[in-house]
């Protein structure tokens, strides 16, 4: 599929659907044209309601086998056109191409732990008779398809994300309608070929292109819609909540996730798993490592080697083979990162490494002694920025970590276990990684997080409890 200046329609109801108005893409890293991409209306939005609504009926009655083999046929297309999807990846988000082939490796993961899933949906028998009156009955849970999925997608992993919502939605016996983020539309569509290719019954995936205050407002405010699954910015998320009403909502929104290094590990080796955590996909990663509190006998040493390891990392074209950084998504992601760093050094930071500009390109940036006031250290940067800070004890840097609004994962590098089961039992997140950078994720296991990081969790089988409804039954043997 070749992305340079293809125009894209809709997609709902299993086909293509134009619309009044398109808008031009462009890729982040050059400002080249490289789509014209329909913006929905809400009467546009309205048709891929009654669309799915047409393939929830089908999709409810569906066997889970058959639910299974669609997904472990997207699996294997994808699989074999994996190539192909890295470099949409990589031209409308500038994610390094090694990166992106990454990612799509993942998403094929995703989609067959999804497979899997779908043949394992189950309940559980309860023991009525426990309770004085409950003799002589059988009861058992069974769990069923909630109805019509809104699935609401950011830029930064344009296909993971997706098959993270629409993966275990069709598992569930769901159809979905995808909203994807409007800088990364092409993922979305190059999906919808791949599910129709797949035996996707039309209208069981349908991809609505546009504006977040038109299509995502549509889809949230509409009765038929039953849950709603959204990645991005935890304004937006409290604004999906606010309007949901009583529909299903899973959250995953804000982090500036921190690392705690206590003295006496191996400081070669967090070093190395530190650089890649705080600067894969130039820092545009919801749980990128944000900020490092180091313990202060091993300080300096992890900052000349942070550093060190840092400026290794080369610039340019995200479709080069050797590049490791290439430009964040937007000219105002650039200006604000820019903002955020000086406003911390005037704080008293100093800075390490990187605070250059190469077009949209922020180089690496290292900062170290950071008023925990700024913007860099309470907020979330998502930028190719990181903050080192020097601590006495692992406890001082579980309190600054827990002095955050977020609280998606964490990561403890310690060689006493001890230490390490204290922090678990102390700090405020989702998730807690011992002798791991708080980056690290695998597809089948629980995400989420607490506080303005988000409800719910997703993790193939966590998101179809997430995407179901429980229903009990009761036979009276009487």
């Amino acid at each position: 599929m070749n992305t340079t200046l293809v125009k894209k329609d809709l997609y709902i109801g299993g086909g293509h659907v134009a619309t009044n108005d398109y808008v031009p893409l462009y890729s982040p890293y050059n400002q080249m044209k490289i789509a014209e991409v329909a913006e929905a209306s809400r009467a546009d939005v309205d048709q891929a309601v009654e669309a799915a609504e047409k393939a929830r009926l089908i999709l409810r009655k569906m066997p889970a086998h058959k639910r299974a083999a669609i997904l472990e046929k997207i699996a294997r297309i994808l699989d074999e056109r994996s190539e192909e999807a890295a470099k949409i990846i990589a031209s409308e988000a500038a994610k390094p191409i090694k990166i992106a082939r990454g990612e799509v490796a993942r998403t094929v993961q995703t989609y067959k732990f999804a497979a899997e899933e779908a043949k394992r949906i189950g309940g559980e028998t309860i023991p009525l008779d426990a309770a004085p009156g409950g003799e002589n009955r059988i009861a058992y849970t069974i769990r069923e398809p909630v109805g019509i999925v809104a699935a609401i997608t950011p830029f930064n992993f344009p296909m993971n994300l997706v098959a993270h919502k629409v993966g275990p939605s069709i598992a569930a016996g769901n159809p979905v309608i995808l909203k994807p983020a409007e800088q990364t539309p092409l993922s979305a569509y190059f999906l919808a070929e791949i599910a129709e290719d797949a035996g996707m019954p039309a209208g069981g995936l349908n991809v609505v292109t546009g504006k977040g205050e038109t299509v995502g407002d549509a889809l949230v405010k509409d009765p038929r819609i039953k849950a709603i699954t959204f990645t991005g910015s935890p304004e937006v998320g409290k604004l999906i909540r606010r309007n949901a009403e009583l529909k299903k909502v899973t959250l995953e929104l804000g982090s500036n996730s921190g690392v705690i290094v206590d003295q006496g590990v191996d400081v070669d080796k967090v070093v190395k798993r530190a650089v890649q955590g705080a600067f894969a996909f130039q820092g545009q990663v919801c749980i990128s490592l944000q900020r490092i509190y180091v313990h202060e006998n091993i300080y300096e040493e992890f900052i000349k080697k942070f550093t060190a390891e840092t400026q290794q990392l080369r610039l340019g074209d995200p479709h080069d083979e050797d590049t490791d950084i290439s430009a964040m998504i937007s000219k105002d992601d650039v200006t604000r990162s820019v903002d955020w760093i000086e406003e911390a050094i005037k704080a008293g930071a100093g800075l390490a490494s990187g605070y250059s500009i190469h077009g949209h390109i922020l180089s690496p940036t290292v900062l170290v002694n950071v008023d925990p006031n700024t913007k860099v250290s309470c907020q979330e940067v998502f930028a190719p920025i990181v903050m080192i800070n020097k601590v006495s004890s692992v406890k001082e840097a579980v309190a600054y970590v827990n002095d955050s609004k977020y609280g998606l994962q964490a990561g403890v590098y310690t060689n006493d276990i001890g230490v390490g089961l204290d922090a678990v039992d102390e700090l405020e997140v989702g998730g807690v990684l011992i002798n791991d950078i708080p980056t690290f994720r695998v597809d089948h296991m629980p995400y989420g997080g607490i506080k303005e990081s988000g409800t719910g969790r997703e993790g193939l089988k966590y998101a179809i409890d997430e995407l179901s409804e429980m229903k009990l039954v009761i036979i009276n043997k009487n």
